[in-house]
């Protein structure tokens, strides 16, 4: 056995510690479960050392023309089990960097998000922090690893922190939201398995040995029989799809995602999402490039059904959580558009939509749940008129709205426009139907706009969380269906708070400065998107003259 594609000798271990600085945090987290302040200040500083230890990664990457085409950098490789051929074998590209800076950036915002956070009864700060913090830890092994084994290890481990934060620390249906999410991943999980195996077997027949190295495999990608390909194809396909959610794999998501406590719902659909379509570009299309050719039409059509499935379904929601997360839907099918119509913009912008939906939708989320923490309802219908008794809180919900419907400016519109630019000339039927999706964006974003926060004040939770800040208070009506004079509206249904707003801002500034200069993260993710054509086998329908920016 001899894998020439992975060092024995160690490497940069730079990636081994973004993986186990969270993951140590959280065990460090244990001992204050009874000590609240102490936790949420532990808590920051590991995620803050994080941010850290990513912005020196982002420093010490190169292009790969400058480290003569290699693929992948900051590399670090280890035997783990060498009966089996594993590795600890981590190492970066651009797709990988940027969604790993994705996560650092916003967990430190979740860590401030959770400062206030109302826990259920008998759950404690520590507990819940430190769920966030493994979370972390697994998503950056996923993101990092390049051995194939360990991939699968560190996608199945991300079950364990997020079942635990649903399942203790979520909302009345819990439990139920919890079990669903983790029974419709193990599912995938297993499935994947059996194509992992059936991958290792492959490469023994072609190899002389099996092996679960990213390049190994990839270097024999083209030899596997067309069959094969495709067995094994889909087993990763299936289990991808049911984490990104496609349509009709999503079902998990809208009980998971309005069910799951605000933090954990933000790291749940802006992050971990993610890990289906990041495995569709880095597994699915390079290591089983025939059968994405085969199948890319059905994709295709799972995708755009997606777009226009979930934008219906996301007007007709009563329930705020369930909204936010029908809407992320709908931007996944957009992504998978992007990813199997295969030419260098779509697949960039797809890559791009990946970051932007974090923000965006993430973004969307804590504001969600800034409004349900003032009104104690999760019910659209019961909150209306907001922007007159809070209205930074409003403009704020409006940056996200106009980020999600993909206004230009914001940040989501550029990569929206280079997937639907992007697909034209290999899919232009399927991308003409995807683009009804943007009208159906405009419609459902601005009505859940309208129905809370334009117009009178009004609404079950506004009005109740008005008298309840009024009672006894100057000012204060008597009747409960009249609206509280000034000094009870601002006790009963405040602003933002400094805290919030520091939480917020730099997702705003990221939404404005991404819409306007996305360049510095197209710079990393065009040479992988190149990389990834080159080894679907397909040439770039796009005219020469580079990526769109």
């Amino acid at each position: 056995m001899s894998p020439a594609f992975v060092p024995d000798s160690g490497g940069n271990p730079l990636l081994l510690f973004l993986v186990l600085l969270p993951a140590l945090g959280a065990g460090a987290l244990y001992p204050l479960r009874h000590n609240a302040s102490l936790a949420k200040v532990v808590g920051m500083a590991v995620a803050l050392a994080e941010l850290v230890l990513v912005v020196v990664a982002w420093a010490l990457y190169s292009t790969p023309a400058a480290q003569g085409g290699t693929r992948f950098q900051l590399e670090f490789s280890v035997p783990w089990i060498p009966a089996f051929g594993t590795h600890l074998a981590f190492g970066v590209d651009g797709i990988a960097l940027v969604l790993i800076g994705l996560t650092a950036f916003l967990v430190p915002i979740l860590m401030l998000a959770a400062w206030g956070e109302r826990l259920p009864e008998g759950r404690s700060v520590a507990g819940f922090l430190g769920l966030l913090l493994a979370a972390e830890a697994t998503l950056m092994g996923v993101f990092g690893a390049t051995d194939v084994f360990l991939f699968y290890v560190f996608f199945e481990a991300m079950l364990i922190p997020m079942y635990f934060l649903i399942g203790r620390f979520g909302g009345p249906r819990r439990q139920y939201a919890a079990v669903k999410f983790f029974l419709y991943s193990l599912l995938g999980g297993l499935i994947m398995l059996a194509s992992l195996i059936g991958l290792y077997v492959s490469s023994a027949a072609q190899l002389g040995y099996g092996t679960f190295t990213w390049a190994e495999l990839q270097s024999i990608a083209a030899g596997t029989p067309s069959s094969t390909q495709i067995w094994l194809f889909l087993g990763f396909f299936v289990a991808f799809a049911i984490k990104a959610p496609l349509v009709p794999f999503h079902t998990w998501l809208p009980d998971a995602g309005s069910e799951a406590p605000v933090v954990a719902a933000v790291l749940l659909v802006g992050v971990l999402d993610k890990v289906g379509t990041y495995g569709f570009l880095r597994y699915c299309l390079p290591l089983f490039p025939e059968a994405s050719r085969t199948l890319a039409p059905l994709v295709l059509v799972l995708a755009v059904a997606g777009v226009l499935y979930a934008a219906l379904l996301a007007v007709g929601q009563t329930d705020m959580g369930r909204f936010v997360a029908y809407t992320s839907v709908a931007h996944f099918g957009f992504i998978g558009l992007g990813i199997f119509a295969f030419s260098t913009q779509s697949l960039a912008g797809a890559a791009l939509y990946m970051v932007n939906h974090g923000l965006s939708t993430g973004m969307l989320f804590l504001l969600v749940g800034m409004l349900i923490a003032r009104g104690g309802s999760r019910r659209i219908a019961d909150y209306g008129g907001v922007a007159a008794l809070a209205p930074v809180l409003a403009g704020c919900l409006l940056v996200a709205g106009m980020s999600s419907l993909a206004l230009p400016g914001t940040n989501s519109f550029v990569s929206e426009f280079l997937v639907l630019v992007g697909s034209f000339p290999n899919r232009p039927v399927f991308t003409i139907v995807a683009t009804v999706g943007i009208i159906l964006a405009a419609l459902y974003v601005l009505w859940f706009y309208q129905r809370t926060m334009q117009g009178p004040v009004r609404g079950d939770a506004v009005l109740g969380a008005l008298e309840r800040g009024g009672a006894g208070g100057p000012g204060a009506m008597a009747d409960p269906g009249v609206v509280a004079a000034k000094p009870a509206a601002r006790t009963g249904f405040p602003d933002l708070s400094a805290r919030e707003i520091g939480v917020l801002a730099p997702l705003i500034v990221a939404i404005l400065v991404l819409g306007f200069y996305p360049a510095p993260l197209l710079d990393l993710i065009d040479p992988s998107v190149t990389a990834t054509m080159h080894e679907v086998g397909l040439a770039d329908p796009v005219p020469a003259g580079g990526i769109v920016r």
